[in-house]
């Protein structure tokens, strides 16, 4: 199993979202952040007047799914994430040992 993270920036998230629900993915958890990368601090107009943009929004995705569908995954959110500017988004793909479905108590795969 993988646990799989990314960033990317929020008007692309519906995009992703229906990407991956076509590989069969359905749970997720989604979250507002803040934060920044590489990318230097900008300013940009807004309502007439220029202001620092120190740590712009984000959504944030984790999955955890099977192994066989971590290149599709990664295929699917760079497809629908990328629009060519600075901050397009971060995937960070990390094994998972164990998943435990609390009520059934089933293990592994089955637990997701």
């Amino acid at each position: 199993m993988i646990r799989f993270t990314c960033y990317i920036k929020p008007h692309r998230l519906e995009a992703v979202k229906s990407a991956l629900a076509i590989l069969g993915i359905s749970g997720m958890s989604v979250s507002d952040v803040r934060g920044t990368g590489n990318s230097a601090e900008v300013s940009r107009w807004m309502g007439g007047a220029e202001s620092l943009v120190a740590l712009p929004i984000r959504s944030k995705i984790v999955i955890v799914a099977p192994d066989e569908l971590r290149e599709a995954m990664i295929e699917a959110v760079v497809a629908n994430a990328r629009t060519g500017e600075h901050g397009d988004g971060k995937i960070f793909v990390e094994r998972v040992l164990d998943a435990v479905r609390v009520r059934t108590e089933e293990r592994g795969d089955a637990a997701i």
